[in-house]
């Protein structure tokens, strides 16, 4: 096996871990964990873009300290405001390692704290624009960045700001309850943790 391929079997294996060991709330996170670690099992690329129509992405809902507002990237290729994330890339050595990175990348954040553990699963199809990718199996993290914080606007976006949550934009709601609920109960827990980048 050469250094790409125990690569990519390393990260194969810590999502399994991930996936595995996350906490699932209910009968439905518990239905989509059984169907991730099924993805998983079945295909040595399911965390790769270039692996089934259906594979494995990460997601960050970003909340501010009180939990009130969440920062939101307006989407280029859906046209449409959501979490931050993204697929998973060579080189990235965890789920949450993924996270962080596609975080950053989109944010243009670095004063971050990031959950140990993904608080949020969902499954959804894709439109056309989307290429291959039919389906995201997304495995979603949470963290705090400052009230203060300003952030930039990456190629991928139109724009990034800062939404409260009892004002967000036209059908985010409804797609974004579930994670945003998990990411305010994860909140404490990222108050007292350190930020992304630090100490694991």
């Amino acid at each position: 096996m050469g250094a790409l391929e125990a690569e990519a079997a390393a990260a194969r294996a810590d999502a399994i871990r991930t996936v595995t060991d996350y906490p699932a709330t209910g009968p439905q996170q518990a239905r989509l964990q059984a169907e991730f670690l099924a993805a998983l099992t079945d295909r040595a690329d399911a965390i790769s873009r270039f692996g089934p129509p259906a594979h494995l992405t990460v997601g960050v809902a970003v909340l501010d300290p009180s939990g009130r507002r969440v920062l939101l990237t307006h989407h280029r290729k859906a046209d449409a405001w959501y979490q931050f994330g993204g697929h998973i890339e060579p080189g990235d050595a965890s789920l949450r390692a993924a996270a962080e990175r596609e975080l950053r990348e989109e944010s243009g954040l670095t004063d971050l704290a990031l959950s140990a553990r993904p608080v949020h699963l969902d499954r959804h199809a894709l439109p056309g624009a989307f290429g291959t990718c039919r389906e995201h199996l997304d495995v979603r993290y949470a963290a705090v960045a400052a009230a203060d914080a300003v952030p930039l606007v990456s190629p991928e976006s139109y724009d990034v700001r800062w939404f409260d949550l009892d004002a967000l934009p036209p059908g985010t709601a409804d797609d974004l309850g579930g994670l945003l609920a998990a990411a305010r109960l994860a909140l404490p827990e990222l108050l007292a943790g350190p930020v992304a980048g630090g100490p694991r």
